[in-house]
């Protein structure tokens, strides 16, 4: 009997130790934002309008070691500039008749401070995947919603090249430089709830 009793508070220790907190993104209340330098003088926004995505920590309220997976619709691009959008659609961009997602998938969440984290993933755009690294800063706490539903933020920072993805189209201005700078600045928040 007592190596029984062993046994099972042994298991229930070890499945304590491999428990995971489970999260799914509330688009409603996040934000897939990007900007890059226009004209060499000027900053153009955008967001993405769909996106899809679940978290898993090991702990409510660490996020050292979480996984992510993130999914967006390319069609789902806003600059509030419908030309604009179409040209992102279309194949001097994301080309998203042919690549309809882009897709992150982490590979490293470390972390480096109070509620900031290094992160680092797999960003697959246009059919190219690269790594990437981003910072993370969590909410100080999580927090009850009137319903009862448990929430927490991120807000997610970092720089891409956009030629690595393929997203090679440009103009060159006539006193120097270009259109449309080659780095593209990710400016996100994402609302989490306990899933």
């Amino acid at each position: 009997m007592k190596k029984v009793k062993q046994t099972l508070a042994l298991l229930a220790f070890s499945m304590g130790l491999t428990a995971q907190t489970n999260w799914k993104v509330d688009a409603s209340h996040s934000k897939l934002g990007f900007s890059v330098v226009h004209m060499m003088i000027s900053e153009t926004e955008g967001t993405f309008k769909v996106y899809d995505g679940k978290v898993s920590s090991p702990k409510e309220l660490d996020f050292t070691g979480a996984t992510i997976d993130f999914s967006v619709d390319v069609n789902s691009v806003n600059t509030e500039d419908e030309k604009r959008d179409g040209h992102l659609k279309g194949e001097d961009f994301f080309d998203a008749a042919k690549f309809p997602k882009m897709m992150f998938k982490s590979t490293s969440m470390k972390a480096k401070g109070k509620m900031m984290y290094d992160l680092e993933g797999d960003l697959t755009i246009k059919g190219v995947t690269k790594k990437v690294k981003l910072q993370a800063v969590g909410a100080p706490k999580i927090v009850k919603d009137p319903w009862g539903n448990m929430r927490y933020a991120f807000k997610v920072i970092g720089k891409i090249n956009r030629k690595d993805y393929g997203l090679t189209w440009n103009a060159a201005l006539e006193a120097g430089g270009v259109a449309v700078s080659e780095d593209v600045s990710l400016n996100i928040t994402i609302e989490l709830t306990k899933s």
